[in-house]
């Protein structure tokens, strides 16, 4: 896995790209659509435009997320990707609201489109610029697991499917001359859009509520906590994630024959082997005396959970 040095790195490449496609496919579809008078074609600049705004929020979130834990913040600050992820919901469900709205004016009011084959060739154009985006977005994405990219590329994905829907309503009502079909198209980006935003929604809230990692990681968790046979159970596996960072934290049963040092060798031992297979966790693990340990309180009191729930 990468470091976190270079998972920033290739974070901050990406979204650099990002906000660059966002600003040239807006100035396209700024010049094309005047010209041409088509509602998917408006639709589909509206959305850039929302577009260029939530990768400049995912640009900044994810330099501030990298930042070091300091004074105020011992935790770091890796979920301001969850807080860029939630703005980029919100500026594409008022992106699907005004498409929406001005979708349904021109449907009970259609109007005829002019210059159809500028505004096909910038749908086009859009529509090749944008996936070569997204396929950028996607290797980064499955090497740092960043939720601030996979709500950027989500929004984008969702792009890709608005400019094919708006690339066919405006093909449809310049071959049909049915001005409705051009306004149809309108309202289906709307609606694509509305369902890209619920997932972004869905990913950031996981986080905000320190949803924990999948079974699949915790149980890796463990296996590699007891691959030393003087660690014989690991109990109290708290997990979450936080942007780039995850954090573990677990209590373990050692012998309690065992001197203080050789108790503190086997657990430094123990976060090395987490830390190979994880290298941006944060680790804290718990010593109890196998056998001997007085249950713990606080706000989350102890309970054996066998490991992995």
């Amino acid at each position: 896995m990468l470091s976190p040095a270079e998972a920033a790195a290739l974070t901050r490449r990406v979204t650099l790209l990002s906000v660059a496609t966002a600003a040239v496919l807006v100035a396209l579809k700024l010049a094309a659509w005047p010209a041409s008078g088509s509602v998917a074609l408006l639709a589909s600049l509206a959305d850039s435009g929302l577009d260029l705004l939530a990768s400049l929020v995912t640009f900044f979130a994810v330099r501030y997320a990298a930042a070091p834990p300091d004074a105020e913040h011992r935790f770091g600050h890796g979920k301001a990707e969850a807080f860029a992820s939630l703005v980029q919901g919100g500026l594409v469900f008022a992106s699907a609201a005004l498409i929406g709205q001005e979708a349904i004016v021109h449907m009970i009011h259609p109007q005829p489109m002019q210059q159809a084959g500028w505004a096909a060739a910038v749908m086009m154009f859009s529509t090749v610029f944008t996936g070569g985006l997204i396929y950028a977005q996607s290797r980064v994405l499955r090497r740092t697991g960043s939720i601030a990219i996979a709500g950027d590329r989500a929004h984008y994905l969702s792009d890709l499917a608005s400019n094919l829907v708006a690339l066919t309503g405006i093909a449809a009502a310049a071959w049909l001359g049915l001005g409705s079909l051009d306004a149809a198209a309108g309202l289906g980006v709307a609606a694509l859009l509305l369902w890209g935003a619920i997932g972004v929604f869905r990913q950031a809230s996981a986080q905000l509520m320190d949803h924990e990692l999948s079974k699949a990681a915790r149980a890796q968790i463990v296996d590699l906590m007891t691959q030393d046979p003087r660690i014989s159970d690991v109990h109290e596996l708290r997990t979450r994630a936080a942007g780039p960072i995850m954090h573990v934290q677990m209590h373990v049963d050692l012998d309690p024959e065992l001197t203080l040092e050789a108790v503190h060798k086997a657990i430094v031992a123990a976060e090395k082997r987490l830390l190979e297979a994880f290298p941006s966790a944060d680790v804290i693990i718990h010593a109890d005396p196998r056998g001997r340990a007085e249950p713990h309180g606080g706000a989350f009191p102890e309970h054996r959970d066998a490991g992995v729930q």
